[in-house]
């Protein structure tokens, strides 16, 4: 299956949670095990040897838990707050329709380790710059932040940019 098909397996759902959002379905493509498999073998492409696959509660998880086992690399889970059971770093982070918090055990990624960031949509770029925060307070550095989708219309990529310059960015659509 090539990577567009897959992709266009994505559905729009408008107005869900709430009015005027334009919710990304991803449960099409999940379902489709050939789709599935295409885009976690695009991912790949991303992912080098010895690097740290990190992904961000919840749909992100889907991705980063199948690529790392794919590149057989270690993987980490950022998490929404309370969720972890150890000591954890925390970092608050404005949404499309509201905020939230974002937890990071903290041992779970060595000083100096290299990280892949994976979460399965790029809107606001809240949630990610949340999560390369609590990276970045763990020294270790985000080599490549991988999406599914990115909602180029609410300019996430531009709020990364802005704040952790030279950040590679890859986003297999954008609608």
């Amino acid at each position: 299956m090539k990577i567009d098909d897959a992709l266009a397996l994505i559905r729009e759902i408008p107005d869900h949670p709430k009015p005027g959002i334009r919710f990304q379905d991803i449960t099409p493509l999940l379902a489709d095990a050939e789709a599935f498999s295409t885009v976690i073998k695009r991912f790949a492409d991303f992912a080098h040897k010895g690097v740290i696959v990190a992904g961000i509660e919840a749909r992100g998880f889907i991705f980063a838990s199948a690529l790392a086992y794919a590149t057989e690399s270690a993987l980490v889970p950022i998490r929404k707050a309370g969720k972890l059971p150890f000591s954890v770093i925390s970092q608050s982070y404005g949404l499309e329709y509201g905020s939230d918090t974002l937890e990071l055990h903290t041992d779970a990624i060595a000083p100096g380790s290299n990280v892949l960031l994976i979460d399965e949509v790029l809107a606001t770029g809240g949630t990610i710059c949340a999560a390369i925060e609590l990276i970045q307070r763990s020294s270790a550095s985000v080599v490549h932040v991988l999406t599914l989708l990115e909602i180029a219309d609410l300019s996430g990529r531009t709020l990364i940019n802005q704040r952790f310059p030279g950040t590679q960015i890859t986003s297999l659509v954008a609608t």
